[in-house]
Formats: C-alpha cells, sequence, structure tokens
C-alpha cells in the first residue's frame, strides 16, 4: 500500500502529460482543408464603372385597372469604383454614384369598377440623387482558378438628392420640392470573371442591408413637411442586381 501511495503521484503526472499530448496533437492535426491561391495579389489598383439606362414611351397603354395612359419616362444611372488590393485578395477604395430618373405622364385612368374610376393627367416627376460610398472586398477563387472567383463586398453609403412634383394644370397646378439626406451599410456578394489579365466583368446582387432616409418637403412653397424612414434587408434583393466592367491594373 506503501508503495501504491509512492506511484500515485508519479501516475497522475504522466496521465496529465499524456492528455496534454493528445490535445495538442488533436489541434495540430485539425485543418478546415481550405486553400486560397492569390486571385488579387497585393498592389493591383481596380478601377470600374457600372452604368445603367432604361426609356419607356406609352401611348394609350392598357393594363389591368389601368386604362389610357400616355406617358414617357426615363431611368439613368452612373457609377465609378476605385480600390486597392492592401494585401492578397483584399481590397479597399471608394465608389461614386449619381442617379437621374424622369416621369411625364399626361393622361392615365385607374378604373375599379363600372361606377368607380380616378383620373390622373399633367403629372411631371424629376428625381436626381447623389451617393459616396466606402468599399471592403474579400475575393475567393474558385477552385485553383485565376479567371473565376466570387467577392463579398461591404459598404457604407451616404448621399442625397433632390426631386420635384408638379401635378395638375392652370389654376390646378400644384407642385412639390424635396430634398433627402441618406446613408446606409450593406454587403453585396457577386462573381467575377476575368476576360484578359487586365480587364473582368461583375455581376453582384444585394443581400443585407439598413438604410436611413430623412426628407423635407415644400408643397407650394406653402406647406412643408418632414419624414423619417428606416429599412432593413434580410433577403436576396433581384432589383438590386447590378452588371460592371473592371480593370486590375
Amino acid at each position: 500500500m506503501k508503495r501504491f501511495n509512492h506511484l500515485l503521484p508519479q501516475l497522475i503526472v504522466c496521465l496529465l502529460a499524456a492528455w496534454c499530448a493528445v490535445g495538442a496533437s488533436a489541434q495540430e492535426e485539425f485543418t478546415r482543408g481550405l486553400e486560397q491561391i492569390s486571385f488579387v495579389p497585393k498592389g493591383q489598383w481596380i478601377a470600374g464603372v457600372n452604368v445603367s439606362y432604361s426609356q419607356d414611351h406609352a401611348d394609350n397603354y392598357q393594363f389591368l385597372i389601368i386604362e389610357n395612359l400616355s406617358s414617357d419616362s426615363y431611368s439613368f444611372k452612373v457609377s465609378p469604383m476605385l480600390m486597392y488590393a492592401f494585401h492578397d485578395n483584399l481590397a479597399a477604395g471608394a465608389k461614386f454614384a449619381y442617379q437621374r430618373s424622369m416621369i411625364d405622364m399626361s393622361s392615365a385612368d385607374l378604373v375599379l369598377d363600372s361606377e368607380t374610376s380616378y383620373n390622373v393627367d399633367h403629372l411631371y416627376s424629376l428625381r436626381q440623387n447623389y451617393y459616396a460610398t466606402a468599399a471592403f472586398r474579400n475575393y475567393i477563387s474558385l477552385g485553383h482558378s485565376t479567371r473565376f472567383g466570387f467577392f463579398s463586398e461591404v459598404d457604407l453609403k451616404f448621399g442625397g438628392g433632390q426631386s420635384k412634383l408638379v401635378n395638375g394644370s392652370g389654376d390646378d397646378l400644384t407642385g412639390t420640392y424635396e430634398r433627402n439626406f441618406n446613408m446606409g451599410i450593406g454587403l453585396t456578394p457577386g462573381i467575377i470573371m476575368f476576360l484578359s489579365n487586365y480587364s473582368a466583368i461583375e455581376v453582384s446582387v444585394g443581400v443585407l442591408g439598413f438604410d436611413y432616409t430623412h426628407t423635407k418637403s415644400i408643397t407650394d412653397q406653402v406647406y412643408i413637411a418632414n419624414r423619417h424612414s428606416k429599412s432593413a434587408n434580410f433577403k436576396i434583393n433581384l432589383f438590386s442586381v447590378s452588371f460592371g466592367v473592371a480593370f486590375y491594373i
């Protein structure tokens, strides 16, 4: 019994040493098995631009409850980008955007039933906005490919703009002028395909985001109103899909 008591401390020390060795071995052997190549090497400048334009014309158009729609409209947006890869597959920089849209509706009837209808005529709306965005990107290659890959982008956006809305004619003419301020943060994943060593096509879509907008409006130079709006988006926004061309120098 005395001999066993003499060997007990040594046995405990051996067990502790073995347990530590097994734990260290397990930690060393654990790996996620992710291999990443230098898809966008450190020191590259990234310059690109997204441009979109749409135009619509309707003459006595009818759709569901809308009848006798006659209007002209267009929408234009341009967004240049400049970023720098401060580390392999990591880049930071800025984006700028200008957006302008116009709707000129000469007539439209909203027919709910045979006895209920509403008429809208001489409606004119013009809106333009400016944005400045700080952006951070993480690139991930598709396997060992240096041509196809993915990126995730985090954006912090600040901007503002103005709009005017004119309705009616003659003595019934009314007009509203608005100014707005906007800020937001969002996550935008995308796909990139290199056409050459220096040019690529990018497709991105908004997934997560939070936006805050403050709008001040003045109607007929008399009535003043303020509006605050907040929104959070935690799903794929198909209306935010964008296509662009980027140059890697």
